[in-house]
């Protein structure tokens, strides 16, 4: 993530980690948003507090960005408990998950980020650590390797995915809560925006809020980061106060335009507008055509695009809306004027936004030979 590209990304740079930090909530009656997840984890807590005992494992999802992290730190403050972090991708072999829970305390939490990226040697371990609070160290090679059984303290797992679907049922199922957290509202996020404008000594109106809430793409860590940008901007080329104008002309120098779009997802639309006049294009064509690799626009451009309208994704390729063609400008073909799909199916095939004619399951269309056509993915 560098420069303007990366100024509505998700995902956080490891200097901003510690910014984040500072700007995180402390406790759940601090937390903006997630209403439902808030009052549910109260009762889960307070009651295994009431009890006596430790509660039950946590999996929280959702998209990057959205307050995962922040909220396995709260439950740790909420029991009054020390916070164990970690991730996925960390912990290679089950022996590195073994030193990791034997050195746990009692009530102690474990935070496991990006939960669904576990080696599967570890994730198996796992299974028995959080049924039985044991785990079974192997001792030796080949035949003459044995099992040694050791108790561990009990303990509470958070576990973080941002692809939920990812985790196997087995450990799906071991967990005693779970929670989706969802983008939040643009009037959400103008509470976050004054409580870190607050903190950070930012002098922030109510148009300024509302101007960055609304680009925000729903998330809070993009919210941060953009009043940070423009700060800087209020402080260099205006009063160092952030209104409605400073937000809108610092905006604009970063690239990001009124809906959130930056300067990748305004390429992905110019290019399939103007040169695939609207698609279908294949993943691999479009991403040619901005100068990224597929990855960079199917993980980074093109989740935001789907949700924000502008772009649909068809078993014959990207195709964009007619969202799109206004949010550019741009006069769309006569087929999208009057509301017919464009372009138009081929003989035999159901129209690119006529789910009533595809597949009961919603997979692409079957040719004649019965296969199915994914050369759009």
């Amino acid at each position: 993530m560098s420069g303007a590209d990366g100024v509505v990304s998700p995902f956080a740079e490891a200097d901003e980690r510690t910014i984040e930090g500072a700007l995180r909530p402390k406790r759940l009656d601090e937390f903006v948003g997630q209403a439902r997840v808030r009052e549910q984890l109260t009762l889960v807590l307070h009651g295994a507090l009431g009890r006596g005992r430790v509660p039950d494992h946590v999996l929280l999802s959702g998209p990057p960005g959205i307050g995962k992290t922040t909220m396995a730190m709260i439950i740790a403050a909420e029991l009054g408990s020390p916070l164990r972090i970690t991730s996925g991708p960390a912990i290679e072999r089950a022996g590195d998950l073994a030193a990791v829970l034997s050195t746990l305390a009692t009530g102690e939490v474990i935070f496991i980020d990006e939960i669904h990226r576990l080696a599967r040697p570890a994730e198996e371990m796992l299974y028995l650590a959080m049924e039985d609070f044991r785990v079974d160290v192997v001792v030796g090679k080949g035949p003459g390797a044995t099992a040694i059984p050791l108790d561990i303290a009990p303990f509470t797992l958070v576990g973080a995915t941002t692809r939920a679907g990812l985790l196997p049922a087995p450990l799906r199922d071991r967990f005693g809560f779970t929670a989706h957290l969802d983008f939040y509202e643009p009037a959400e996020l103008e509470i976050i925006l004054r409580r870190s404008a607050g903190l950070l000594g930012v002098p922030l109106h109510d148009d300024g809020g509302t101007e960055i809430a609304r680009r925000s793409r729903g998330t809070p860590r993009i919210a941060n980061r953009l009043l940070r940008r423009v700060r800087d901007y209020a402080e260099v080329r205006a009063d160092g106060v952030v209104n409605r104008l400073t937000a809108r002309a610092a905006l604009e120098v970063y690239e990001v335009d009124e809906e959130g779009l930056d300067r990748l997802d305004q390429a992905v639309l110019g290019a399939l507008l103007r040169r695939f006049n609207g698609g279908p294009v294949g993943l691999s064509t479009l991403a040619v055509a901005v100068g990224e690799e597929p990855e960079t626009v199917e993980v980074v451009a093109e989740p935001f695009l789907v949700r924000a309208g502008l772009l649909a994704r068809t078993p014959r390729g990207r195709v964009a809306t007619p969202a799109a063609w206004a949010h550019l400008g741009l006069t769309p073909p006569p087929a999208y004027q009057g509301g017919t799909p464009w372009p138009p199916a081929a003989a035999g095939e159901p129209a690119l936004f006529d789910l009533a004619q595809a597949d009961g399951d919603g997979r692409a269309p079957r040719g004649p030979d019965g296969a199915s056509d994914q050369t759009g993915e």
